[in-house]
């Protein structure tokens, strides 16, 4: 009971200090040395377990992931195609460290795919390599992304690999190709991220080849040899990939791309494209992370855009869940506020 009373005392002044140190950085370095905090914070063992343990820490979580079961998951779902949405479903986790837990996570998906077809939702679903064990053996991670594949096949949907860290880009786009190539599995998808300096290439490159993309900032912390540092630069080579991606050559290809954001300029610059050159609206969609901008997304289904809402689920929400405090300080004061509130 000793313990228990102490770490429920220290966990105010731990909340203090942690928005004490991040209103400093945000005031003397802007929000890119926030950022680097954040996203430094999202893969440390120490933090994950400090915050893990606060009360306030899950209940807060639950406004940016559906839940911890399955059931929460297909509730949430349900709730967003009923107001007009689609959704891709993420089962949590990532850089798994056993073949069972691969195994784990794989099957767990095949289930997910199995209620979604008996729940009729309009729903796909969006997968990490490294959770189905690529950083174990590619292999591993190839043979249960291809199972994964062959079950959606059966439903008639769809299945997204997300993108991670720039060490795994190549690998990730080899497994991505050879399963549509090679396997012939056409309902794969793939994500690409903005913030690489290599994307405009794989942009080129993927629009050739007809993809399924899904584009974003980019959420991981990176070194300046491989990404931009700033977000003004993020910004400026999104607006060009997503012009590419809807350009005229990409739609004779049959891209259909995904435009994954939710800043309002980057929002702004993509109705303005695609008013201006005539783009049917059928071509891409928006989508958005759960819980976050909910206002926009209602807005964008009420002009008539389609919208996609990325709905994660599971215990692993840890490194998610700051990742999206590090994309945006109003969800870090967001976590912090509700602290204080009773």
């Amino acid at each position: 009971m000793e313990t228990s009373h102490k770490s429920k005392s220290i966990t105010p002044f731990v909340l203090f200090f942690f928005l004490l140190l991040s209103s400093v950085l945000l005031y003397l370095f802007g929000e890119t040395w926030l950022r680097k905090t954040l996203l430094y914070l999202s893969t440390a063992t120490w933090a994950r377990n400090l915050v893990s343990s606060l009360p306030i820490a899950q209940p807060v979580a639950r406004r940016f992931v559906a839940g911890e079961s399955r059931a929460e998951s297909l509730a949430a779902a349900r709730e967003l195609n009923a107001r007009g949405m689609l959704v891709t479903m993420d089962y949590l986790g990532e850089s798994v460290t056993s073949t069972d837990e691969a195994i784990d996570a794989r099957d767990e998906i095949l289930h997910l795919l199995d209620a979604i077809y008996a729940e009729d939702l309009n729903a796909n679903v969006s997968v990490k390599l490294s959770q189905l064990g690529l950083k174990l053996d590619e292999n591993l991670a190839f043979d249960n992304v291809y199972l994964l594949l062959e079950r959606a096949q059966q439903y008639n949907n769809k299945i997204r690999i997300d993108m991670e860290e720039s060490s795994v880009v190549d690998v990730t786009l080899e497994i991505y190709r050879t399963l549509r190539d090679r396997y012939g599995m056409k309902n794969v998808g793939v994500v690409l991220q903005a913030y690489l300096y290599r994307t405009e290439a794989d942009v080129n490159q993927l629009i050739d080849e007809g993809a399924w993309i899904r584009l974003c900032k980019g959420a991981y912390m990176e070194p300046p040899e491989v990404a931009f540092a700033q977000k003004e630069q993020t910004d400026e080579n999104y607006v060009k990939l997503m012009r590419m991606l809807l350009s005229e050559k990409a739609r004779d290809k049959h891209v259909y791309v995904g435009i994954a954001t939710h800043d309002e300029a980057m929002i702004a610059a993509t109705k303005d494209y695609v008013n201006t050159n005539s783009v049917p609206l059928d071509a891409f969609e928006f989508q958005m992370l759960y819980g976050v901008r909910r206002e926009i997304q209602e807005t964008l289904v009420a002009e008539g855009y389609r919208v996609r809402i990325y709905t994660p689920y599971g215990q692993a929400w840890y490194p998610y869940f700051v990742r999206r405090l590090a994309e945006r300080p109003a969800n870090l004061w967001f976590f912090i506020s509700n602290f204080f509130k009773k």
